[in-house]
């Protein structure tokens, strides 16, 4: 009996251990759910505010004028005067190139019109006086055969006006006559066109020859001068291409030189907000680059970019697409310290 009892009170103790263990299980549970929900309700609501795309500020960007310098002519970087980073003038020498073929090709111009001037001059002094002086001659002989039968004939004539040669050796002198009257005026004019030189046709067809060989050499000439790039601008180097000894391309890029001096900000601004942005109004704004500083700036640009990636719908099914565009502003005075690449934000108007 009294063990029975004993089994019967641990019995007891083991079922109310039980459950003060289930309860407290589950009270932990509980919690545990309570703190995971409170956890995600403060993620969803942090989420909310911190990461939410900010929509009160607009960043533009500054841009500069950037001008390419490449060359006319293929050949081959000698060397540079100027590394990246190095401010140049404008006429300053960027670059050697090398151009062997160019200098070929300036032979070849030369030679050409070295020949279209021999040409010319021959054609304008005309026949050599050797020449001159033959023809000369030739028409000397002519003139003193139609002198003799010229008399030859006057004689026939009278002879045969008084019936004492017949007619038909008057026409066999006659003859003579008229082809010796034929020959003295193309030996006279023979000696017109070698005293006279060449036809005024040919004369201005060897100096078209010079002028085309001229224009050949001074063709030569201006792609010579590509051999040595000069600054078209004022400037610094921002990017060096080819390196020294490397093979360049006609119109291949080599340098870029930047105008820091003349330099813009650009805007993506959403159709909505251009009435801060009209064309000739003050915008203000700051660069975090350069500590907040804060910048006034001048729009001088507008325009639509025209494509659908830059559309945004208004509402979830769209009534109308709202476009965004380009604007441009420049600052009303010289920032120090200002590069190209910085960010500039304007804040939003309420």
């Amino acid at each position: 009996m009294e063990e029975n009892k004993t089994s019967s009170h641990w019995e007891g103790q083991s079922d109310s251990t039980n459950e003060e263990v289930k309860t407290y299980s589950k009270n932990n549970m509980l919690l545990a759910m309570g703190v995971m929900l409170l956890v995600l309700g403060f993620v969803a609501l942090a989420g909310f505010f911190l990461l939410k795309p900010p929509d009160d500020i607009i960043m533009g960007q500054v841009e500069a004028k950037e001008i390419r310098v490449s060359g006319k002519v293929p050949g081959r970087i000698l060397s540079y005067r100027f590394d990246e980073g190095d401010v140049v003038k404008v006429g300053d020498t960027l670059v050697f190139l090398s151009t062997p073929e160019v200098r070929a090709k300036m032979k070849q111009a030369e030679a050409a019109q070295a020949a279209a001037q021999a040409q010319h001059r021959k054609a304008v002094n005309g026949a050599r006086i050797q020449q001159i002086s033959g023809a000369f001659e030739m028409w000397q002989k002519a003139k003193a055969g139609l002198s003799i039968t010229q008399k030859s004939f006057q004689r026939m004539q009278h002879l045969f006006d008084k019936g004492v040669v017949s007619e038909q050796k008057r026409d066999e002198v006659k003859a003579k006559y008229d082809a010796m009257v034929a020959t003295e005026k193309a030996a006279h004019a023979q000696y017109d066109m070698a005293k006279e030189g060449a036809r005024k046709e040919d004369k201005a067809a060897a100096q078209a020859l010079v002028q085309q060989a001229g224009g050949a050499v001074e063709e030569v000439e201006a792609y010579m001068k590509e051999s040595v790039l000069l600054s078209p601008i004022s400037g610094e180097i921002t990017d060096r291409f080819p390196y020294e000894g490397e093979l360049v391309g006609t119109g291949a890029p080599i340098m870029n030189i930047t105008n820091i001096n003349d330099m813009w900000v650009v805007f993506s601004v959403r159709e909505r907000l251009l009435s801060k942005f009209n064309k000739g109004k003050i915008v203000e704004g700051f660069i975090p680059a350069l500590d907040k500083k804060k910048v006034t700036m001048k729009v001088y640009y507008l325009k639509d970019r025209g494509s659908y990636a830059v559309w945004k719908a208004t509402k979830p099914y769209g009534q109308y697409d709202e476009k965004t565009f380009e604007v441009r502003a420049r600052m009303t005075e010289k920032i120090e310290g200002l590069r190209p690449g910085m960010s500039v934000v304007v804040q939003k108007e309420n």
